[in-house]
């Protein structure tokens, strides 16, 4: 018997989210088509020029808006933000610093300084189980 193998595919969507893309802003036939494996990893690998304008100039999607701006994506739309935006967009919310932004710029900061916490904790503990004596 002959193993035969098909290339793994995955939709338009799932390849712009693993490329960190908007899919809306991808050419059509980026979109209309199916992705291979490969295809993704040669996209990473030697980006067309398409691929290098979307990432630096957008519009960019809601999880890479968020991480630009230092904020989660509930942060995003509690500020009215539900679109994608482009780094010129991006780059002027950042310059005037609405308060919402402010706001949760503080969040995501907490958020953060609770997690390292937590994680400290945790490895403190893991670290104190290790040196228990065994019965």
């Amino acid at each position: 018997m002959s193993s035969h193998q098909t290339a793994q595919t995955m939709k338009p969507a799932t390849a712009a989210k693993k490329l960190g893309v908007y899919l809306k802003a991808t050419p059509a036939e980026f979109r209309e088509g199916v992705v291979s494996r490969a295809q993704l990893d040669e996209l990473q690998a030697n980006p067309p020029e398409w691929l290098r304008e979307l990432r630096a100039n957008g519009p960019h999607p809601r999880p890479v808006v968020a991480a630009k701006l230092g904020v989660s994506i509930s942060g995003l739309a509690r500020g009215g933000v539900t679109e994608a935006l482009t780094t010129e967009e991006i780059e002027a919310l950042k310059q005037e610093q609405p308060e919402w932004l402010v706001k949760e710029r503080a969040t995501q900061a907490e958020v953060r300084k609770e997690g390292a916490r937590i994680k400290k904790r945790n490895a403190e503990r893991a670290a104190g189980e290790d040196q228990a004596p065994r019965s």
